[in-house]
């Protein structure tokens, strides 16, 4: 009797866990189609009021779509990698709350190296969330990525001169450490 009781409790567990899953993606679904109509919507007031500028809008939307389709595929083929090759506790002791000030170090570090667009930074600063890092290293690392790439750096040197490039880094880097701190006493953690 025990037995047959144990087999039961597994099965509404597991039976419970698939209506959770099946609900999770039911509601990720329905996101995704009131942002289809939200974009609907704009699309239609910007033809309205602004059509002028509609073409040439559609037109470099439609490119930066084609952009992020053809690099999409390798941001989820880095994202599964981390997943299965960067153990949690990893991420813990190297960028988690006890991870001090080597924790923020390596966050820019890691931000300063890439020179992909933004928009791959979120799906792997979303995988790097799951396993459980320091806010604030987060936040740092998505910062350090939009605005202090090393290839922009030289680049920032060339035209606009070296002075300015040093001044821009300095205070752009301590403004993205503030973002982070700030961020993470102000976001609950659970929200995420």
């Amino acid at each position: 009797m025990k037995q047959n009781n144990k087999t039961d409790s597994r099965t509404d567990t597991a039976e419970g866990e698939l209506r959770e899953q099946k609900l999770k993606i039911k509601n990720k679904l329905f996101n995704l189609f009131k942002a289809i109509i939200f974009i609907a919507i704009l699309f239609i007031i910007f033809k309205i009021y602004l059509s002028e500028y509609f073409t040439p809008a559609v037109i470099m939307s439609g490119s930066y779509a084609k952009e992020m389709i053809m690099i999409f595929p390798a941001v989820l083929l880095l994202m599964g990698l981390a997943d299965v090759w960067i153990p949690s506790s990893m991420i813990k002791k190297y960028l988690g709350q006890k991870s001090g000030i080597s924790g923020k170090l390596l966050a820019i570090f890691l931000g300063s190296l890439p020179a992909g667009p933004m928009y791959v930074a979120f799906p792997l600063a979303s995988e790097l969330l799951k396993k459980k890092p320091s806010l604030s290293n987060i936040i740092i690392f998505l910062g350090i990525w939009a605005s202090l790439k090393i290839p922009q750096i030289g680049v920032e040197i060339q035209f606009l001169g070296l002075k300015f490039a040093f001044l821009r880094f300095i205070f752009t880097l301590i403004s993205v450490i503030l973002m982070g701190l700030i961020i993470e006493k102000l976001v609950d953690r659970e929200t995420l």
